[in-house]
């Protein structure tokens, strides 16, 4: 379908070089419990044993080649842009030469620097896989402008596919590979190529779902902690690698190609990098939800990607940047396979397909940075499976949903998200003393029951709170780690610009599964505001340990009743702002007004004895940021938050016994 997109350019030409290495329940809270008990069969019963599977019984491709690679392979595209891969093409053990072959081909697209990736690929081509890396427009020594995530890099990646599965020695299967921003085009080529095609199977890792909720906001409010670093980032390594490839050079020719190429990554810079940031934080039109982002949103891909028959097996972290967007990606694959909406929660006893995995672990947003997982052994399998047509034992699964529970050592297999189990279990707002959190401005309650008198606590915004806990580390994709704040939220629970309710300590182990939505009643004095949500596990030792959190600026409160998710009592799972420049309006002052904050996804038991916390502040730094206009309106604000049966505050959580998800993970866990 795209064979008319690219003209092929066969090695030849390009560096060449043959490397050889060795082969290689709850008190006053019951009834919540009852309610969890009451919506899954056999509620409070002992979790099913775990399964033992001898993981060394499947069938893999063995470490049998060395490796020849060229650099620096010329790909001229139907526009006439020239992208540079470097191709790692399996030899003959002990020497420079070709092995015969044919391989399937893995396909990794960045914008990174394409040396970055050689010793994971490597592992593939030592096991049978031609591994191509390919810069992709205007980054790294391809030609072009880049813009992130730009349309035109799936039209780019679907004549990839093309040209890959031509190289000598392949056999015409290609899957992709990558994480993070290489994860995210997986899923745009894959929505491009067309049935039929060459692409057999991607792998996405950490990748979104929809890049303005995911990563350029929470709420309305800009991602100050990791936007402007990977913005600013991304253009310094445009504007370098060029140079680097000029002063590496072997001809004059070459010197002159290097310098074409950094004039146009000058202007990539220039019109992306710089724009979108300035965009961003001064409340541009990249602030909102407009066709910038709406042309870069993967969830309107995944259709397509189960049109074209593309199989997918995803990664994603509970501490990862994609947090809520894996999930979304695994849920939108499933319906569109189900010919559901893509964007609908899943529904209870839909059919689904082992297809689509998912596999959700305890980690941020590099998964190999966990000792215990073999990330590389996993993927070998899926590439193994739909690529060479082998048992590897990771098909065939009635449950694809693979996820690790935080707070326990179970790893666990289920079907659904949300997850069929959890009961959405409304609690409210309610004045202490809870006895809990004597440092905080309230100590209030969350209970099942609605406060029968209506009531106000106090809360005065700030630019800025402390950075001890999770989300600094999250935010910032875990790259510099704090261990000593990453399981902690208690420097935030205290000060006039934080409110604290926790429930009573649960009587039996509870998860929490699943999106949380939380209402916030409250007036203000200014006509924005911010609020943030987080949700705790707050041991008997006192210890508050952050499980998740939400955001929202006051001006971005509207709703798209539509592409919510609903409680079965009709309060909010996951509030869908759609945040454009025609759906923002001022808040109110001094009336009561109604906020809804979706509060990213978890999957966490609550021990006996520990509590449920949420509290409520009015920052996240440094994640968190208001726009220059969005600051101007906050300034000295001072909020009531409502409690009470005419202004009920609330948050909706879902929980289940330990019980209904007993279903041992098997083949894919660590």
């Amino acid at each position: 379908m795209f064979d008319q997109l690219i003209h092929r350019s066969t090695p030849g030409g390009p560096r060449r070089r043959s490397v050889r290495k060795r082969p290689v329940g709850l008190g006053a809270f019951a009834a919540a419990a009852l309610l969890v008990s009451a919506a899954v069969p056999g509620g409070g019963s002992a979790p099913t044993a775990p399964i033992v599977v001898d993981k060394a019984s499947f069938q893999s491709s063995p470490v049998a080649y060395d490796i020849s690679i060229q650099q620096d392979v010329p790909i001229t595209l139907a526009d006439g842009t020239v992208l540079r891969a470097d191709v790692y093409t399996p030899a003959v053990v002990g020497t420079a030469e070709a092995a015969p072959g044919p391989f399937p081909v893995v396909l990794n697209q960045t914008p990174y620097g394409k040396g970055v990736k050689q010793a994971e690929l490597e592992y593939f081509v030592r096991r049978g896989y031609i591994a191509v890396v390919v810069d992709v427009r205007g980054t790294g020594s391809s030609a072009g402008t880049w813009s992130p995530f730009a349309p035109i890099e799936a039209q780019d990646g679907a004549a990839l596919v093309n040209w890959a599965s031509a190289l000598p020695f392949a056999d015409g299967n290609v899957g992709l590979y990558g994480d993070s921003y290489t994860g995210i085009n997986q899923i745009s080529t894959a929505a491009a190529v067309g049935p039929n095609s060459h692409l057999k199977a991607i792998f996405p890792v950490v990748a979104g779902n929809d890049l303005y909720r995911d990563l350029a906001t929470m709420g309305g409010l800009p991602n100050a902690e990791f936007m402007p670093f990977w913005l600013l980032f991304t253009g310094l390594g445009n504007l370098t690698n060029p140079i680097n490839s000029a002063l590496n050079a072997a001809s004059p020719q070459d010197i002159l190609d290097a310098l074409s190429v950094e004039l146009q990554h000058i202007g990539g810079v220039a019109t992306a990098n710089l724009p979108i940031l300035n965009g961003l934080m001064s409340g541009g039109a990249e602030a909102y939800d407009g066709s910038f982002w709406q042309q870069r949103r993967p969830a309107d891909q995944l259709a397509s990607v189960v049109a074209n028959g593309v199989p997918a097996f995803m990664v994603g972290g509970w501490y990862d940047l994609f947090q809520r967007g894996a999930l979304m990606n695994y849920a939108g694959l499933q319906n569109a396979w189900a010919g559901r909406t893509v964007g609908a929660p899943m529904a209870a006893g839909q059919p689904v397909t082992d297809r689509y995995q998912l596999l959700m672990g305890p980690w941020y947003h590099d998964p190999r940075q966990d000792s215990s997982f073999d990330l590389s052994a996993l993927q070998l399998r899926w590439y193994d499976h739909w690529l060479k047509g082998m048992d590897t034992g990771i098909t065939g699964t009635s449950n694809p949903l693979h996820v690790k529970e935080l707070g326990s050592s179970r790893w666990l297999d289920t079907q659904n998200y949300p997850f069929t189990g959890a009961s959405p279990t409304r609690l409210y707002l309610a004045k202490g003393p809870s006895g809990t959190a004597t440092a905080s401005a309230n100590d209030g309650l969350l209970t099942t029951t609605v406060p029968t008198t209506d009531t106000s606590d106090f809360i005065t915004w700030t630019s800025s709170n402390s950075t001890c806990t999770r989300s600094t580390a999250t935010w910032f994709g875990g790259f510099i780690p704090n261990p000593s704040c990453d399981d902690t939220n208690t420097a935030r629970e205290s000060g006039p610009n934080s409110l604290v309710y926790t429930t009573p300590p649960m009587t039996d182990s509870t998860v929490i599964a699943g999106p949380i939505g939380a209402t916030i009643f409250a007036s203000a004095n200014t006509n924005d505001t911010q609020i943030v949500v987080t949700v705790t596990d707050v041991a008997p030792d006192g210890s508050s340990v952050p499980l998740s959190e939400g955001a929202l600026a006051g001006t971005h409160r509207a709703i798209d009743a539509t592409r919510s998710w609903y409680a079965p009592d009709g309060s909010f799972l996951m509030p869908y702002h759609p945040s454009t420049p025609a759906s923002t309006s001022p808040v109110p002052t001094s009336q009561v007004n109604r906020f809804d904050l979706e509060v990213f996804p978890v999957f966490a038991s609550i021990a006996p004895g520990h509590r449920i916390r949420v509290v409520v502040t009015t920052a996240d730094t440094p994640h968190l940021a208001p726009t220059i206009p969005q600051g101007s309106d906050l300034l000295a604000g001072i909020y009531q938050v409502k409690e009470g049966p005419d202004s009920a505050s609330s948050v909706t959580i879902p929980l289940a016994p330990t019980s209904a998800f007993g279903t041992a993970c098997t083949s894919v866990c660590p």
